[in-house]
């Protein structure tokens, strides 16, 4: 098993956030007060904030994601990429 402990894993990942039109700097005040998030980046692009997510467990990942990013007010859409070598 990997660092994570799941299939050889990393413990971290990335999570690709598009915002609503302005949103972006309370955006990432809200995403860096959330537990396992641990780097947060507004960038251009497709999407809008980029935020690395490291956790033990992709239970917690799970989590975070599900019940904390993506129910942030002015979070229109979540793609997140699991890392699995670094």
């Amino acid at each position: 098993m990997g660092a994570s402990g799941d299939l050889g894993l990393c413990p971290w990942h990335f999570v690709l956030i598009n915002a609503d039109l302005g949103a972006e700097e309370n955006l990432v005040k809200e995403l860096r007060s959330i537990e396992f998030v641990k780097e947060v980046y507004v960038v251009y692009g497709v999407y809008d904030i980029v935020a690395k997510v490291e956790s033990d467990s992709m239970e917690k990942v799970k989590e975070t994601i599900t019940w904390k990013i993506r129910r942030l007010d002015r979070v229109r859409s979540t793609l997140t990429m699991i890392v699995v070598e670094g």
